[in-house]
């Protein structure tokens, strides 16, 4: 059996190739893929290769790389030792844009019946701003800047609604992620570079500052400029990592205002849940699918590309040339078949 796979060959190279699939092993199963989900940010670093020399996402990206991380299919085969799955299973997992993958039965998660294949592609995304709007502990009533409104800062919105901000402000020079912030739970949207909305979070906060800034650009500079958007014993999380770290700048208001900053890293969350450590990977994604249940949480209108995965190439340069203009980019395999 071959597999029509989508491959990174060299810098702005985007190969599409049908290759042998690997057969599974006793605890693993064989997925055809229904679609996937790009990471619009993490994959545009990795194919422009955006990153200074001697950094992980140097160490990490190595040519042909394989990118994708949001996976939705249906089982086709299982191993000797797998449990809990079935053949004809629909199920998510964290596997590459290839049209069948053989992935581990601990890294595959079972799809509610109400929950869509496009829904479910963003499970990876959830669960990795899940586990960084958990690190600022933010409580009821605390106003909450989002910089960045990209897949992860609009996921950084709806999860800071669900938290109970009073105010979240959010920030970004594009009218459209503007919009999309605004119907799924920001209160005041400024469309600004960052560092000209200072005076406006101040109006809008009392002239406090923000409880909660997020930095979700993975843009070196907005680091200093996120700093002092803060209040006294304010909380910075970094959500998304820069390929250039030794840009970033700190700022005599982090020893002054008693600041924090925090970081967090999908890699930091564990395997299995435990009493020092809540809220595993299967967990935070239990619970996704949950809030996507109750609509507590929406994704699929985040959605503005579909293509088919022959069309690769055409797709990666549509993100170089004009990202602004897509949120949610999904390649349908399904369009295989026809």
């Amino acid at each position: 059996m071959e597999s029509l796979n989508i491959v990174f060959t060299g810098q702005d190279q985007v190969e599409v190739r049908r290759e042998p699939v690997t057969p599974i092993g006793s605890q693993q199963l064989l997925v055809q893929t229904h679609c996937t989900l790009i990471s619009t940010g993490t994959e545009g670093i990795c194919l422009g290769r955006k990153f200074a020399p001697d950094t992980s996402w140097d160490k990490w990206v190595k040519y042909p790389f394989y990118p994708g991380y949001s996976n939705v299919g249906t089982v086709l085969e299982i191993g000797a030792e797998v449990k809990d799955f079935q053949v004809g299973q629909r199920v998510a997992s964290r596997s590459n844009h290839r049209q069948y993958v053989t992935a581990h039965q601990n890294d595959v998660y079972s799809i509610p019946d109400d929950v869509s294949d496009e829904a479910a592609s963003w499970l990876a995304i959830a669960s990795i701003v899940q586990g960084g709007a958990r690190r600022p502990k933010i409580d009821m009533g605390e106003s909450v800047v989002v910089i960045g409104l990209g897949m992860l800062g609009q996921i950084v919105v709806q999860y800071a609604r669900i938290c109970g901000a009073g105010e979240i402000i959010v920030v970004d020079t594009a009218p459209k992620r503007l919009e999309m912030a605004a119907s799924h739970g920001a209160t005041h949207v400024l469309q600004l570079p960052v560092q000209n909305t200072k005076d406006k979070i101040l109006e809008i906060t009392a002239g406090q500052g923000a409880d909660v800034v997020f930095d979700v650009t993975g843009h070196a500079p907005v680091f200093q400029h996120a700093i002092g958007l803060l209040r006294r014993f304010g909380r910075l999380v970094i959500l998304g990592d820069t390929g250039t770290p030794e840009e970033q700048r700190l700022t005599h208001d982090v020893i002054n205002k008693n600041l924090q900053i925090l970081g967090n890293h999908d890699g930091n969350a564990p395997s299995q849940s435990s009493d020092f450590a809540r809220w595993s990977k299967s967990e935070m994604i239990a619970l996704f699918w949950k809030f996507l249940q109750r609509d507590q949480m929406r994704v699929e209108d985040l959605i503005t590309h579909r293509y088919s995965p022959e069309d690769a190439p055409e797709a990666y340069q549509m993100l170089q040339t004009r990202r602004d203009e897509a949120m949610g980019v999904l390649f349908d395999f399904r369009r295989l078949e026809n």
